[in-house]
């Protein structure tokens, strides 16, 4: 799970790149070093599934964001949470996205 804000220019994409990016440093995935000699499985085989939360969800460019994760095969998607923040002094809007990053291995039968 991650946080990211975009505190200047409302860039929805941009706060849930960084959310994605938050998520991603807390997490490890050292599993592929043992099943890549063991099940010829690398981190490319994972399904990575992503949610990212923002208040304007249509305003997320979800294939740029899938373009960024590192492994796997992504599939990306934008849903209503997260928080906007409003000053009211300045009118300036605090966009802030919530991200869940989930990995999956592909379907192994019996080799497991």
């Amino acid at each position: 799970m991650g946080m990211g804000n975009d505190q200047y220019g409302q860039n929805y994409t941009k706060a849930a790149r960084r959310a994605i990016e938050d998520a991603l440093r807390h997490s490890a995935i050292p599993m592929f070093q043992t099943l890549e000699p063991t099940l010829g499985l690398s981190a490319d085989d994972m399904r990575v599934q992503v949610t990212v939360a923002v208040q304007k969800p249509d305003l997320v460019n979800v294939k740029e964001l899938a373009d960024t994760l590192p492994h796997g095969q992504a599939k990306v998607q934008a849903v209503l949470g997260g928080l906007n923040v409003s000053n009211p002094d300045t009118g300036n809007v605090i966009v802030i996205a919530s991200a869940a990053v989930e990995a999956f291995l592909p379907y192994q039968g019996d080799k497991i």
